[in-house]
């Protein structure tokens, strides 16, 4: 199995009460933390405003934390999970992320979605076009985004995006441009965008939820002709871990007084069992048979958020030592 590891950027309220001055070397030790091994990756979000409600905290741009990083780092691979095809139009992304693949010698991994964050979409001034119309524009987005990475030109009219004669130089230092991860598990339109164009997919991570997609993943693959095995299946997971359960208990409470003074009432608990029932939540022992069950149905990518990451990397360092050893 291969890891992950999200660097904290804000958004979660992950970042609070530490001084905006000392964001980026707190994000920047963890990305070198994890640069150092034995993850494969690092990511961040691409979201502008904090969930799971909207605040005045910092939440730091994905893009360019994907240069700071690529210039920063030497090893790790820099994945966003995942960007917005509507935030940007996707020539312009094309050109962003093939520098920025320059800038790190060839490291940048495409994380792409239709987005879902109707306050953001709305403040920032998009508008929040139907389901339909945002995933029309993931299909024809990463099909700009493909050919301008292989050819460095396209043209291309859509009914949501027309290109004509667009040029991006250079290319990315990838053989065949930049991995396409399609991320969400809308069962009729993202993953069969994912079985036509992607090389790593991202939805549910629990058992049940994660055997369903792949089925529907495998049924629309061969409805389109791509080999089903060659895309690798990723899941998100919030990990609460300690070596014991009271540890782990610990580590719930502190969550949950973490964000207390930050979310309605109304909104706290359900922000709260978020972390608490996931499938990564308890002692090295308990983890490890969960995530062997997930690699037996096919989920080989593993991307571990850990809430506490910006104050406290005791968890990350628990989980690397134990948890990652027994699996890779």
């Amino acid at each position: 199995m291969r890891f992950g590891l999200f660097v904290p950027q804000g958004w979660r309220h992950d970042l609070v009460g530490i001084d905006p001055a000392d964001h980026w070397t707190t994000m920047l030790d963890l990305a070198r933390y994890a640069d150092a091994g034995p993850y494969e990756s690092i990511w961040v979000y691409d979201h502008f405003h904090t969930v799971p409600v909207p605040s005045d905290e910092a939440t730091h741009e994905a893009w360019s934390l994907m240069a700071a990083y690529g210039a920063a780092t030497t090893r790790v691979r820099l994945g966003q999970m995942c960007s917005c095809m509507g935030y940007r139009n996707p020539a312009y992304l094309a050109k962003v992320a093939a520098t920025i693949d320059v800038i790190s010698g060839g490291r940048v991994e495409m994380g792409i979605g239709g987005g879902w964050y109707e306050h953001e979409w709305r403040a920032y001034g998009y508008g929040f076009p139907s389901a339909g119309e945002r995933l029309g524009q993931l299909d024809e987005g990463v099909q700009i985004m493909r050919r301008l990475w292989t050819e460095g030109k396209a043209t291309f009219a859509g009914k949501h995006y027309q290109v004509d004669g667009a040029i991006s130089r250079p290319l990315p230092l990838q053989d065949g441009g930049i991995p396409l991860w399609i991320a969400g598990g809308g069962e009729k339109k993202t993953l069969r965008t994912a079985a036509k164009y992607a090389s790593y997919t991202n939805f549910v991570g629990d058992t049940e939820g994660f055997r369903h997609k792949s089925s529907v993943l495998e049924a629309h693959c061969k409805d389109v002709g791509t080999d089903y095995g060659k895309i690798v299946r990723s899941a998100n997971y919030n990990v609460v871990i300690g070596e014991t359960e009271k540890d782990v208990q610990d580590r719930l409470a502190w969550i949950r007084s973490h964000y207390e003074p930050l979310l309605p009432a109304d909104v706290l608990e359900g922000a709260y069992q978020n972390f608490a029932s996931g499938p990564l939540v308890g002692t090295p022992e308990q983890i490890i048979p969960k995530l062997k069950e997930l690699e037996g149905l096919g989920m080989t990518y593993a991307i571990t958020y850990f809430a506490e990451a910006a104050y406290d990397r005791s968890g990350i360092e628990l989980f690397t030592s134990k948890v990652v050893p027994e699996l890779s």
